[in-house]
């Protein structure tokens, strides 16, 4: 062998062993997910306005912590970042990807700049995104900003030119929601504290390397902004600031236990570490490193929501305003419409406390009410609470939450029209000659699916607790979604309140809230997870509800241009939440790999989708969709989601180790078709496709062997 050669093999060999040794939370990519879809073969129509991305957050966070330390490129546009954007109006300090928050934007400044013209262009060549870290060159004022953050502080970390007058805008009349108040003032030689009040109270307290001479307010018109101004000195500026929901005082304590003394290396290091240790809690093997690049950017933003609301000391702010300390952490609500189904489940088996005091903070919201709150639609908070206990998860007070979640299945509160629901057996929907996409009504065919499955979720949980005879009357209601099915159709259609069929019925135009809830009667039809052997029985035969099916899949989407609905499989639309549990359908009916050609062409797909490889399909809703994928790859899925089993699929990987709760589990895949010819566990053939929770948390291995190529 001659020396090149030698060489070259040397080369080749320290690279292999490189990307052997990448960490988990090297491959993930916080930029993916907030690129914007364009192409009409992508969104399934040609836009005329731009498409919903996965609307997240590029910047710095760790995992569900108080602080999302982010660029803001538009205010009032989802998580406030979009990658086709090309201006910085600021650094916030909260985001979602849900239109609010975007709380307390700072942004580095020099030179002459006005209230109403400050933002900075900026380029994605000299943007770098990684968990815990972010930096971006602000081009108009020529200054490097790195930030990094813990769970309830942010540092910055700005690199001035040098002599040039170092400003600090503090734009507290701006966030994503409407600002009803704020204030700010300089405290100290090297400090200032504030507030932003919007639905919440935002409290800040920071600490700067060098003095500050005085805080002056821009003004144009009705337009304030606050500008800090710093004395010459170190070009590198450092601005260190703690947050609380409480105080200024409880802000301040909260920066001095957390980040005070440290240097942004140790910050930033530490908060990769952080992610690190999470995300290793599940290791893969055997699949491409563009798929692990996926699954781990997945997994990252499956635990970034729901965020941290108490402090350091404990304390925290009720809903009644009060401020209380209790032996928990108290957490914002989930996103439960939409996280209920996946994200929820992915949050119980790899963070458990989280889970429980998740759980325990909804109780905490629920008392001056005595009704278990939800978000945006349905009852969901039912499953995921039902779904936690029934998985082991305690810590919280189950005798408590089940009776607010009895008051909510039979007393008219957090679900609406639920004396109707129950006199009836479905929700009526209104007589509307001419209903548009966004026509506003009763989403009256999604609610009655949904409330038969939330009352299925609380019949579950009722049976947990000996409850019986409320079981026996919840189980009773879990058939009224039968009560809507339309026979001429085969498929769910809103009925009026004497009984009649809603006459002007398309399947296939969407609605935001008319019979359905972000969907079409095809979205809709199938949402029947605790009982599809029901649902089958509502057609002549398996083979008409197999044909059912494959016209969902094959019938093409119309052309509807709608803010919610982008990526389709025929009828099925995978940017959205409704019908995500729909692939697995095949399963009941023999057809298992049929479920699997679409699992694995959704996940080759629509997630890194666009020119630059950086979008979803739709949004990712406090990261639904990306629990989505992170459970199909993983080769087992939550299908209905109370139930504390899971769908076995084809996992994307070879090899999977997880550690659940210190408990190992292994899962191997042999072969390479889509068709499961037989399940093992620990040796044992399994009979059917489900794994039981109780099976994942104290077995050892899962083998899933697919039939041999032919």
């Amino acid at each position: 062998m001659n020396k090149r050669s030698i060489i070259f093999a040397l080369f080749s060999l320290v690279g292999s062993v490189a990307i052997a040794q990448r960490s988990p939370v090297d491959y993930v990519n916080p930029l993916l997910g907030t690129a914007t879809i364009w192409d009409k073969k992508d969104a399934g129509f040609q836009p005329t306005h731009r498409v919903w991305g996965a609307e997240v957050f590029p910047g710095s966070s760790l995992p569900n912590a108080m602080v999302q330390l982010t660029p803001v490129t538009q205010f009032h546009s989802g998580s406030g970042y979009q990658y086709e954007d090309t201006t910085i109006f600021g650094f916030a300090h909260t985001s979602k990807g849900h239109w609010n928050l975007c709380n307390i934007p700072i942004l580095p400044a020099t030179g002459n700049f006005s209230a109403d013209d400050y933002a900075s262009p900026f380029r994605h060549n000299r943007e770098v995104a990684h968990p815990g870290y972010y930096s971006v060159v602000l081009d108009r004022y020529g200054v490097k900003a790195e930030l990094s953050s813990t769970l309830r502080c942010a540092f910055h970390k700005y690199q001035y030119k040098s002599k040039a007058n170092k400003r600090l805008i503090v734009n507290l009349p701006m966030a994503n929601e409407r600002v009803r108040s704020w204030d700010i003032e300089k405290t100290g030689t090297n400090s200032f504290t504030g507030f932003q009040q919007c639905g919440e109270t935002m409290y800040f307290y920071a600490v700067t390397n060098q003095k500050i001479r005085f805080i002056d307010t821009l003004k144009k018109d009705k337009l304030r902004l606050p500008v800090v101004e710093f004395s010459e000195g170190n070009p590198t500026l450092e601005v260190k600031i703690g947050f609380s929901f409480v105080s200024i005082a409880n802000a301040k304590e909260n920066l001095e236990k957390e980040m005070l003394n440290k240097q942004f290396s140790q910050v930033r290091n530490e908060a990769a570490a952080t992610w690190n240790t999470l995300l290793s809690k599940i290791k893969v093997s055997g699949g491409t490193e563009r798929h692990k690049r996926l699954f781990y950017s997945c997994l990252y933003r499956s635990f970034l929501w729901p965020a941290l609301r108490s402090d350091v000391n404990g304390e925290f702010t009720n809903p009644s305003g009060k401020v209380v300390k209790k032996n928990f952490n108290y957490y914002t609500e989930p996103s439960l419409w939409d996280d209920y189904r996946n994200k929820l489940i992915l949050l119980g088996l790899l963070s458990p406390k989280v889970t429980a005091d998740v759980i325990q903070s909804l109780i905490e919201k629920g008392r001056p009410t005595g009704f278990m709150p939800t978000f945006f639609h349905g009852d969901h908070a039912s499953s995921f609470i039902t779904g936690s206990y029934l998985r082991g998860i305690r810590g919280f007070n189950v005798k408590e939450a089940y009776q607010m979640m009895l008051n909510n299945a039979y007393h008219e509160g957090t679900r609406k029209y639920v004396e109707e629901y129950e006199q009836k057996g479905y929700i009526s929907e209104q007589d509307i000659p001419d209903p548009q996409l966004e026509t506003v009504a009763k989403a009256a065919v999604t609610k009655t699916l949904e409330y038969a499955y939330d009352d299925y979720a609380v019949a579950l949980l009722a049976k947990a607790l000996n409850d019986t005879s409320n079981y026996h009357s919840l189980m009773q209601r879990t058939s009224n979604y039968k009560n809507l099915f339309d026979p001429a159709t085969k498929l769910m259609r809103g009925r009026l309140a004497d009984g009649s069929w809603i006459k002007k019925f398309n399947p296939y135009f969407p609605y935001y809230e008319y019979m359905y809830r972000e969907a079409n009667a095809w979205q809709s039809s199938f949402f029947v997870p605790h009982d599809v052997q029901g649902l089958i029985s509502l057609y002549p035969n398996k083979a008409g509800f197999e044909q059912k099916l494959d016209s969902l899949f094959s019938i093409p989407w119309k052309g509807y241009e709608a803010y919610n609905l982008s990526g389709f499989i025929g009828q099925y639309c995978q940017g959205n939440q409704p019908d995500h549990s729909y692939p697995f359908l095949y399963y009941f009916v023999g057809k298992q790999q049929k479920s699997q050609v679409l699992l694995d062409s959704i996940m080759n797909r629509f997630y890194d989708m666009g020119k630059e490889h950086l979008a979803y399909a739709g949004m990712d809703d406090a990261g639904e969709m990306s629990s989505w994928f992170v459970f199909s790859a993983l080769g087992f899925y939550p299908f209905s989601p109370a139930d504390p089993q899971y769908i076995i699929s084809v996992p994307l990987f070879d090899r999977i180790d997880l550690q659940l709760d210190n408990h190992p589990f292994q899962i191997s895949k042999v072969g390479k078709s889509k068709k499961i010819s037989k399940i093992n566990l620990d040796g044992r053939t399994i009979n059917g496709f489900y794994l039981q929770d109780r099976q994942l948390k104290s077995a050892s291995k899962l083998t899933i062997i697919t039939d041999k190529l032919k």
